[in-house]
């Protein structure tokens, strides 16, 4: 474990899609949704241990989730909480957190009385990003997949992503197109310069892309040096950048968050994926296949779940099936599901709220959610 590797978890959505069961009281990165005993957060701290020292973790999210951070992480402390103040998409929580990774890095040398130069081993961080709801099931060979990553942006001044080998022509997933020479075979574990990244296609297009064996699926997991992303703000974000450097000398002391509840809200709404990845001349990717789904959906929790003889699904609850296939029921531990002609629904239950829907039609939960905020003054959000 090297002592300058860093992890930074974004940790601020509210996963409303998963409505009922996430709440904005307490979202999917809170839950148990495979019955553990950890959630979903929990188990990606974990992830990262044997790799990047707890001190070094840093989780990025909203200030109303800071107490509950703390109580299922009890070995974080406060400060490596940092509260967003506002919702700003990833490209300004990352710019906050590589701030303050600077700040940090900057007081440990100024403690060893070392001089401060930026192209010196000891002033620079490794790090990776990585959201804090996503499935990973052979933990292993993540590891493995991480470490090697953690190796090349040491040595290399480049942007990493780690790209998923696709299975199916899945249309909820970004796709990365891979650069390969003349002939070459796309290996896993190598590393590749990245070609395009595409948004989220359609389901023809989608097939195109894993027919021709050149696209892999976007994890959203990014792995770079601290000057190396420090330098890809001031290119490509720079109306980010000069927004955080008026406050450089007073990140990672207690005057960070004043500056930062002044300064953020202001920052543009733009991805890390559109403001830089897209743009940058050098990104790199490692082609990677350790079981890995963004749990972004009912039909993705279906999809990883044990399924009966009829692929229903149930979970926490106990449940009795009749004439019924393909549903996934989620009620409170304790209760039981009794359910009869119904086929490819989802049937979930939390607290005051209880959802019935087709599972094709998923996507219009967002708007349920909204729906119900604005008839019922927000009361089941």
């Amino acid at each position: 474990m090297k002592e300058n590797n860093y992890c930074v978890i974004m940790a601020g959505g509210v996963g409303s899609r998963f409505w009922p069961f996430s709440r904005n009281s307490r979202p999917k990165q809170f839950l148990d949704f495979f019955g553990t005993g950890k959630s979903l957060l929990q188990v990606t701290v974990d992830r990262f241990r044997p790799l990047v020292p707890i001190e070094n973790v840093l989780i990025v999210t909203n200030v109303i989730y800071r107490d509950l951070i703390l109580e299922q992480i009890p070995d974080l402390k406060p400060d490596q909480i940092l509260c967003e103040p506002a919702r700003r998409n990833t490209a300004p929580c990352i710019a906050y957190s590589v701030a303050h990774i600077k700040g940090r890095v900057l007081a440990k040398m100024k403690t060893a009385n070392a001089s401060i130069d930026w192209e010196s081993d000891a002033m620079n961080a490794n790090i990776i990003v990585a959201p804090s709801d996503h499935l990973i099931l052979d933990e292993q060979e993540f590891l493995h997949v991480v470490e090697q990553g953690f190796d090349f942006i040491e040595k290399n001044d480049v942007l990493l992503t780690l790209g998923m080998k696709p299975t199916r022509p899945e249309t909820g997933y970004g796709y990365i197109q891979v650069k390969t020479a003349q002939g070459e075979t796309m290996e896993n574990n190598n590393v590749y310069p990245v070609k395009t990244f595409t948004e989220k296609p359609n389901l023809d297009l989608a097939k195109v892309f894993l027919e021709s064996g050149e696209f892999l699926w976007n994890s959203g997991i990014f792995m770079w040096n601290l000057r190396t992303i420090r330098r890809a703000f001031r290119d490509y974000l720079p109306e980010i950048a000069d927004k955080f450097l008026p406050g450089e000398p007073v990140m990672g002391t207690a005057d960070e968050e004043a500056f930062i509840q002044e300064m953020f809200p202001s920052c543009p709404n733009v991805s890390i994926d559109y403001g830089i990845m897209e743009k940058a001349k050098d990104v790199r990717v490692i082609p990677a296949s350790f079981g890995w789904s963004d749990l972004g959906t009912w039909g993705a929790l279906y999809e990883l779940s044990e399924k009966d003889a009829n692929q229903n699904v149930t979970i926490h609850c106990d449940s009795a099936f009749y004439e019924s296939k393909g549903n996934i029921v989620t009620l409170p531990k304790g209760k039981l599901a009794v359910i009869q002609g119904l086929e490819n629904m989802i049937v979930a239950e939390n607290d005051d709220v209880l959802l019935i829907c087709q599972k094709a039609s998923e996507q219009q939960i967002r708007q349920f959610v909204n729906d119900a905020s604005v008839q019922f003054n927000g009361k089941y959000n």
